[in-house]
């Protein structure tokens, strides 16, 4: 007779559940496929009976129609499929509720250790207190039921849920435990034991016994990733309550301090588990890495591919050549950290705080930098290309030959950034604050620098080919030696900016605000400056030929030797303007203003001006 016994103390046999049922069915079982039928019947009988037993015992906060857990392996062998999948259905239930058990008896006190929980503090273990010898049944346990494949989040989700609601879990002393367990299996203390005690060899030949087919090495990482996903659950929870966030700190590669500012802990962690499967580590404990401690964690070329370290700390960590594409860095504490070389490509990096990082030579194409704070951050040579930096912080980044090609700046703070020979070619940087920014020798091509400041900006030998700068703020901006050619700088503030040896011919002017600005030698042949306020700039020589001056103020203005060929000046004021030696010839004159004292002695080409005013021309005698 086959003795039954469940954990609520109850028991009965086999023939209780099974004899009547056969006695009362009509089944007369002669042959195999019959028998087949007959046991499968069985076993959904003896199903049915535990499940009714646990709705029982079931704590009202846990879910009775449990997912799957842990997936159990590849079995040996396979006689009967549909018996088979009853079978492993059960033993998926049974192995949660032997999970809650075991979380609650981990987590239940022993000896005087009440009182140092409640007098603890730090996340630390109270003082001269040590698991190693109280803790062997745990570790067996935690192998045995923690080993044989990843925790899913549903699952992971639940067992908090029970941490939380549950009045006989200490989470505190839960997390000590686990977190010793863990600082020893990282250690490799289980997996080097002797063959007596190594505790993964234990669990590999358990499985195998229940035809499970498993490595060593899986069972170890299994286990060691398991316990370290839920440290980190409790770490999470822990930061959200005051009453614990002193309490629970756990740090994965272990906590930094004066003798070893890198910590390698993790790193080997994520080594060891890809020598399974490379992103092995990504793609079972990536999803859990959220509000994450980090700080110092050196992760040198780490494969760390579409993990999730929303909110995380990874202050002053190193990251350097590592393989983070897709990454959600969202409102991660980045500061200090170095990403040189780093692969971001497609990481979203919104709000995240990047000062003062290192992200030399990174590829951030395609990333999501909006609200981003980079102040101060190294991004020399990195590829921005296609980037969202919306409204990030940059100032005084370093952006030296950084590639920002068709990236969004628009709101962005890029006031006092080191921009030299950028290639910010299609960029948007409308609205964008580039107050004394360095963007010498800068790409800006075809960029919208519309409503954006730049006081103070080095635009000196930046190329501007098509570059929208209508309703830009250029006051004392550097535009020496710019190639501007089809430009928009209509109703552009440009007051006292140097253009010297500019080329704006043929440029939109219109509306622009100059005076003050140094313009002597510029080619503004052709240029559309109507309703400009060119007011007390300097002009010396510069070439208005064929430009449209309409409406323009030009008073105080000094224009000596200034070629005005075929202008168009009708219904300018060059009151108080000092136009001596300039050229005048076939200009159209029309209703324009000028002074009482006004020296036009020197003046050239006034014969073939058209349109003088009648008094001008018997002011000037050209009647």
């Amino acid at each position: 007779m086959i003795l039954l016994i469940f954990g609520n103390g109850k028991q009965t046999t086999i023939e209780k559940i099974l004899i009547p049922n056969y006695q009362n069915s009509n089944l007369n079982v002669t042959t195999d496929t019959e028998m087949s039928t007959y046991l499968s019947q069985v076993w959904q009988l003896l199903r049915n009976y535990v499940r009714d037993i646990r709705l029982e015992e079931m704590p009202k906060t846990t879910s009775v129609k449990t997912e799957v857990v842990l997936p159990l392996g590849k079995s040996i062998k396979e006689p009967y499929k549909s018996v088979k999948l009853g079978q492993d259905n059960l033993q998926e239930d049974l192995w949660f509720q032997r999970l809650q058990e075991s979380l609650e008896k981990w987590a239940i006190p022993k000896g005087g250790l009440t009182s140092k929980i409640g007098n603890q503090t730090s996340g630390t273990l109270p003082s001269g207190f040590s698991f190693r010898v109280c803790d062997r049944q745990m570790h067996e346990e935690i192998y045995d039921l923690l080993g044989n494949g990843a925790l899913k989040p549903e699952i992971v989700n639940q067992l908090m849920e029970l941490v939380v609601t549950s009045q006989k879990i200490r989470s505190q002393l839960l997390f000590w435990r686990l977190e010793d367990f863990y600082h020893r299996w990282c250690q490799g203390e289980f997996i080097d034991g002797t063959p007596d005690d190594n505790l993964p060899q234990k669990t590999m030949l358990n499985l195998a016994a229940q035809n499970i087919a498993i490595g060593l090495r899986q069972v170890d990482i299994y286990t060691g990733l398991n316990v370290l996903i839920l440290l980190l659950e409790l770490h999470r929870y822990a930061q959200e309550r005051d009453e614990l966030k002193q309490k629970i700190t756990f740090y994965p590669s272990a906590q930094p301090d004066t003798d070893n500012f890198f910590t390698s802990q993790l790193l080997r962690i994520i080594n060891y588990s890809d020598a399974l499967e490379i992103g092995n580590f990504s793609s079972i404990v990536g999803q859990f890495l959220r509000g994450g401690n980090f700080k110092g964690a050196y992760l040198g070329d780490a494969n760390l591919t579409g993990a999730d370290f929303r909110g995380a700390n990874l202050s002053l960590a190193y990251l350097g050549d590592a393989n983070l594409t897709g990454v959600n860095f969202s409102g991660a504490n980045l500061s200090g950290a170095n990403l040189g070389d780093a692969n971001l490509s497609g990481a979203n990096l919104s709000g995240a705080n990047l000062s003062g990082a290192d992200l030399g030579s990174t590829n951030l194409s395609g990333a999501n930098l909006s609200c981003a704070n980079l102040s101060r951050a190294d991004l020399n040579r990195a590829d921005l290309s296609s980037t969202n930096l919306n409204r990030a912080d940059l100032n005084r980044a370093d952006l030296n030959r950084a590639d920002l090609s068709s990236s969004n700046f628009s709101h962005a703070d890029l006031s006092n950034a080191i921009l030299f020979g950028a290639n910010l070619s299609e960029a948007n940087l409308r609205s964008a604050n580039l107050n004394h920014a360095d963007l010498c020798r800068a790409d800006l091509s075809g960029a919208d620098l519309s409503h954006a400041i730049l006081n103070g900006a080095n635009l000196s030998d930046t190329i501007l080919f098509s570059t929208n700068l209508s309703d830009a703020i250029l006051i004392a901006a550097d535009l020496s030696y710019a190639k501007l050619n089809g430009a928009k700088l209509n109703n552009a503030r440009l007051n006292g900016a140097m253009f010297l040896g500019a080329d704006l011919s043929g440029v939109d002017l219109s509306r622009v605000i100059l005076n003050e600005a140094d313009l002597s030698g510029v080619i503004l042949s052709e240029a559309d400056l109507s309703g400009a306020d060119l007011t007390d700039a300097i002009l010396f020589g510069t070439d208005f030929s064929y430009a449209n001056l309409k409406s323009a103020n030009l008073s105080g203005s000094n224009l000596s030797g200034a070629i005005l060929n075929g202008a168009d000046l009708s219904h300018s004021d060059l009151s108080y303007a000092i136009l001596g030696g300039a050229d005048l010839s076939d200009a159209n004159m029309e209703k324009i203003t000028w002074g009482k004292k006004q020296q036009w002695e020197d003046v050239r080409g006034l014969e073939t001006a058209v349109n003088v005013p009648e008094a001008l021309k018997e002011e000037l005698g050209l009647k």
